[in-house]
C-alpha cells in the first residue's frame, strides 16, 4: 500500500533554503515572457533571440542581469525601456532594425550596465544625451552612420568596444571624402565636424544677410528711380504751362500803350 505524504510532512524533509530557492525559481519562471527563455545563473538570463519581436517584451523578471534580444525586428528603443531592470548588466540589441533611440532609453540601468550591443542596426544618428551617465562598453559597428557634429557629440566620452571600434564607419558625411572611413580614424586625424557645422551655419547666415541687403538695395534704387521719373514728368508738365514771365512782359507792354 502506497504511503501518502501530507504537504507539511513533505516539506518537513526538505531544507528551508531549498524551499526558498524553489519558490524563487517558480516566481522567476512565472515572470518570464512567453516568447523568451529564462534561466537563473546567479541572476536571471533572459534569452529572446530570433523570435520575430517588434518591441521589447514587457514584464521581464526584475532580477534580469543579461537580456539577449538580438536578431529580431525591433525598430525603436523608447524612453526608460529598461527602467524596471535595476540589476541589468548586459544588453544585446544587435541585428535588429533599430532606427531611433529615445533620450532616456537607458535610464535606470545606465549606472550598472556593463555591455551594450547596438551593432548591425539602421542607426544613422542619435540624440546627444542618449548615453548620459552610461559606463558600459558599447558596440555601434555596422550601422549607416552620418558623420557630422551630432555623432561626434554622441561619441564624446563614450566607451566604444575596442574590438569593433574600427567598424563604426561613415556611411554618409558632411564631406564626401570621409565616406567609408572609420569614424575614430577621422576624428583622431584632427577633423572637427562641429567646426564644419559652424562654418556651414556662418555661410548660411552670410547668404541670408546678402539676400536681405540685395533686396533693400534694389528697393532703394527702385525708389530713387521712381522719384526721378516723377520729378521729370512734373518738370515737363511745368514747362507745358504758359510762361509767367512772358505774360508779365505782355501786360507791361499793354500798360505803356495806354
Amino acid at each position: 500500500m502506497c504511503e501518502v505524504w501530507s504537504v507539511a510532512e513533505l516539506f518537513g524533509h526538505v531544507p528551508l533554503t531549498a524551499i526558498l530557492w524553489l519558490l524563487m525559481m517558480t516566481e522567476s519562471a512565472g515572470n518570464c515572457p512567453r516568447s523568451c527563455h529564462c534561466s537563473d545563473r546567479g541572476g536571471m538570463v533572459v534569452q529572446c533571440m530570433s523570435r520575430s519581436l517588434d518591441a521589447i517584451p514587457s514584464e521581464l523578471p526584475r532580477d534580469t542581469v543579461v537580456l539577449l534580444l538580438s536578431s529580431n525586428r525591433i525598430k525603436q528603443i523608447p524612453q526608460e525601456a529598461f527602467g524596471e531592470l535595476p540589476r541589468l548588466r548586459e544588453l544585446d540589441l544587435s541585428h535588429n532594425t533599430i532606427e531611433s533611440v529615445e533620450v532616456g532609453a537607458f535610464n535606470g540601468v545606465s549606472e550598472g550596465l556593463r555591455m551594450l550591443d547596438l551593432s548591425n542596426n539602421l542607426l544613422s544618428s542619435l540624440p546627444r544625451d542618449t548615453f548620459t551617465h552610461l559606463h558600459a562598453r558599447v558596440r555601434l559597428s555596422h550601422n549607416p552612420w552620418h558623420c557630422g557634429c551630432a555623432l561626434q557629440e554622441v561619441l564624446r566620452g563614450l566607451r566604444l568596444d575596442p574590438e569593433t571600434v574600427t567598424q563604426v564607419s561613415c556611411h554618409t558625411s558632411i564631406q564626401d571624402k570621409y565616406v567609408g572611413q572609420p569614424v575614430i580614424h577621422v576624428l583622431d586625424s584632427g577633423v572637427n565636424f562641429c567646426t564644419f557645422h559652424q562654418k556651414t551655419t556662418d555661410v548660411a547666415m552670410f547668404v541670408a544677410m546678402f539676400c536681405w541687403f540685395s533686396m533693400v538695395t534694389a528697393y532703394i534704387v527702385y525708389y530713387i528711380r521712381h522719384n526721378q521719373e516723377d520729378a521729370r514728368r512734373h518738370m515737363e508738365y511745368l514747362k507745358s504751362l504758359p510762361s509767367t514771365a512772358h505774360s508779365s512782359k505782355d501786360y507791361d507792354s499793354a500798360s505803356s500803350v495806354f
